[in-house]
């Protein structure tokens, strides 16, 4: 018996997707609120491989406070109506591998904090979703004051911080690996 069980194979591994962008995309999904409204901004990024190539079947899902810091409390995240900001939103990546929000400058959640949106990424290759932050680019005193990003090394700080567009909106690139690799959160 234990002859034969030497000679079995492993079955490789196996990772989830790229079919899951069939079926969690929803109308509007990308739009904590509507365009043009007040106070809306664009958030927009790329999602880069280990290789340096664009990822064109990932999909983000972000979730925020309201301009204000507030941590939104309502529901119907699901059925957008234009006028309710639910703090959450979904958006696939685009065959260029770029992906866009409609949605409102996050406020500090307490005096003093750093502002910042939550992030999750589902991308082929990956066996479970990857977390981090992208946190807004003005205020470096609370940036510097932030648990997070002081722990970590000037390089890879950078890869949190969105870049602010002359337009008002955010773009936040996504690398998975490689050179700026993106710091990424590990919840127990």
């Amino acid at each position: 018996m234990s002859n034969q069980t030497s000679q079995l194979v492993p079955t490789p591994g196996q990772t989830v997707g790229p079919f899951y962008g069939y079926a969690l995309p929803f109308e509007k999904d990308n739009e904590l609120l509507a365009p043009g409204s007040p106070g809306s901004i664009r958030l927009q990024g790329t999602v880069y491989d280990g290789a340096g190539e664009t990822i064109p079947d990932a999909i983000l899902e972000i979730w925020q406070p309201d301009a204000e810091g507030n941590i939104v409390q309502q529901t119907g995240s699901f059925h957008r109506d234009g006028y309710t900001f639910t703090g959450w939103g979904r958006g696939a990546v685009g065959n260029t591998g770029i992906y866009t929000f409609t949605t409102v400058n996050p406020g500090a959640t307490k005096p003093g904090a750093a502002p910042f949106i939550s992030v999750a990424v589902f991308a082929r290759g990956l066996t479970n979703r990857l977390f981090t932050r992208t946190y807004l680019p003005e205020n470096e005193e609370a940036l510097a004051q932030d648990p997070l990003l002081s722990s970590l090394d000037p390089e890879r700080r950078k890869t949190l911080i969105a870049r602010r567009d002359p337009d008002g909106g955010l773009t936040f690139d996504i690398r998975l690996q490689g050179e700026g690799e993106t710091v990424f959160l590990d919840f127990q």
